[in-house]
C-alpha cells in the first residue's frame, strides 16, 4: 500500500505544493524561502521518516505568517489524505525531546477532530528573523487542517531556538508513532464507531 499524497493550494497570498510519503525515509526537498520554517520542516521529515517536499511562494515582503499559515494548512490535508480512513494504524502517538536545556512533549490523536492544546512560552519575541509566535501557528494549522488532537507542552527551556526545535522533533516522533501501520489490528480502523 503506498500511502502518498500531493496537493497544491494557491491564493492571493500564497502558493504552495506538497508532497508526502508517509512510509519513506525521511528524504526531503524544502523551499519556503524561511530559513527557520525550513529547518523546521527538515526536522520534521528527519525524525519522523515522513519523506516531504515542500515549494512555497508568499508575500514575505509583508511578513512570514501567511507563509508558516499555508503551508501547515496544505500539510495537514496532504496528511489526512495519505492516511485515506486510517485503516491499519496506531492513531495515537506521544515524545518527550529533550534539547540541551529545553525539554518538549507532544501527544497527538489522528482523531479528525481538530484540537490544539498549547503550553509553551518562548523567552523572547524571535528567533534570528522569525516570529517566535509563528510555532504555535504552525501547529494551530497543522491540527485544523489534518483533523489532530494535538497537545504540545515546553516543560523547560531558556533558548527560544531550542524550545521550537525541540516541539517539531517531538510532533515527528509523535507523527511517527501515529501513522505507523499496527501489523497486529489486520487493517482494522482504530476506533469502535467503525470509522474517523
Amino acid at each position: 500500500m503506498n500511502r502518498l499524497a500531493s496537493l497544491e493550494r494557491n491564493t492571493n497570498e500564497t502558493q504552495i505544493t506538497v508532497s508526502i510519503n508517509l512510509d519513506g525515509s525521511g528524504s526531503r526537498t524544502l523551499k519556503t524561502g524561511i530559513g527557520f520554517l525550513d529547518h523546521m520542516l527538515d526536522q520534521l521529515s528527519k525524525h519522523s521518516l515522513i519523506d516531504l517536499e515542500i515549494f512555497a511562494e508568499g508575500d514575505l515582503h509583508i511578513d512570514d505568517h501567511h507563509t508558516v499559515e499555508d503551508v501547515a494548512i496544505t500539510l495537514g490535508l496532504c496528511l489526512k489524505e495519505a492516511l485515506r480512513d486510517k485503516a491499519g494504524i496506531n492513531r495515537y502517538g506521544h515524545s518527550y525531546v529533550a534539547m540541551d536545556e529545553s525539554l518538549s512533549r507532544v501527544a497527538l490523536d489522528l482523531s479528525n477532530r481538530a484540537f490544539l492544546a498549547w503550553d509553551v512560552e518562548f523567552p523572547t519575541p524571535k528567533i534570528g528573523s522569525f516570529d517566535t509566535e509563528l510555532v504555535r501557528e504552525f501547529f494551530q494549522a497543522l491540527s485544523s487542517a489534518g483533523g489532530i488532537t494535538l497537545h504540545a507542552n515546553s516543560l523547560a527551556g531558556e533558548n527560544s531556538h531550542h524550545i521550537a526545535e525541540s516541539l517539531f522533533k517531538a510532533l515527528a516522533k509523535a507523527l511517527r508513532s501515529a501513522v505507523e501501520l499496527d501489523p497486529r489490528a489486520n487493517g482494522s480502523v482504530p476506533t469502535t464507531k467503525g470509522s474517523l
